[in-house]
């Protein structure tokens, strides 16, 4: 149903191009996974996905398995290390925009800010979410956004052992429009993030004749 592109830049890589759509399905390009355990901790994430995973970095080998570090740094049995986990994939996944937001072009960059700050996201998370989505977002008349739960979790569920205090998951799905459009807001909430969190983000821009 959808044209996907979800989060952002592989560690010292440059910014990979947004996804087209295939005929095999929709892609689901660029989620980050970050890992902040209270002490340096052994930690294997495997990803349950209803679709065909297309890139992972570092290497999706039934999993990943790295040491995490307080501070996110991430390192696997090689000594390389990263800021966190990705991975692309091409599924058939549907989303819910009953209801969301309709945010002016000019306004996204705001609108994101303080959007992701009630989502639980910190600064740096959020900063890093925003460098790849508003340049596709800000010159647009207006963006129908919605953030997504239970439709990307059934997708693309995770598994973190050991399992986490707090996992947080934001996905943005979004699409431009010519003409603003009403519908109910919805109510952004996170958890509190204690003792050891795992975190994902990411996004899906859809065509608006897939609506």
């Amino acid at each position: 149903m959808k044209r996907f592109s979800a989060a952002f830049l592989i560690l010292m890589c440059v910014l990979c191009l947004t996804a087209c759509r295939e005929d095999r399905g929709d892609v689901t390009a660029k989620p980050v996974i970050y890992l902040y355990p209270e002490e340096e901790t052994q930690v294997t994430v495997k990803l349950d996905y209803a679709g065909e995973l297309t890139c992972t970095y570092p290497a999706y080998d039934d999993g990943w398995t790295v040491t995490a570090q307080p501070d996110g740094t991430l390192t696997d049995a090689a000594g390389q290390t990263y800021s966190y986990l990705f991975w692309e994939g091409v599924d058939t996944a549907a989303y819910d925009f009953s209801q969301g937001f309709c945010v002016a072009g000019d306004d996204t960059a705001a609108f994101l800010e303080n959007a992701l700050s009630q989502l639980g996201l910190t600064r740096r998370e959020a900063g890093e979410f925003i460098v790849y989505w508003l340049p596709q977002m800000q010159d647009n008349p207006y963006n129908l956004i919605a953030f997504q739960s239970d439709a990307y979790t059934r997708t693309a569920q995770l598994t973190v052992t050991p399992e986490p205090d707090t996992l947080l998951r934001v996905f943005m799905a979004w699409t431009p429009l010519e003409r603003p459009v009403e519908l109910p807001a919805q109510s952004l909430t996170a958890p509190a993030r204690i003792g050891f969190t795992a975190v994902e983000w990411g996004g899906c821009r859809v065509s608006p004749s897939d609506l």
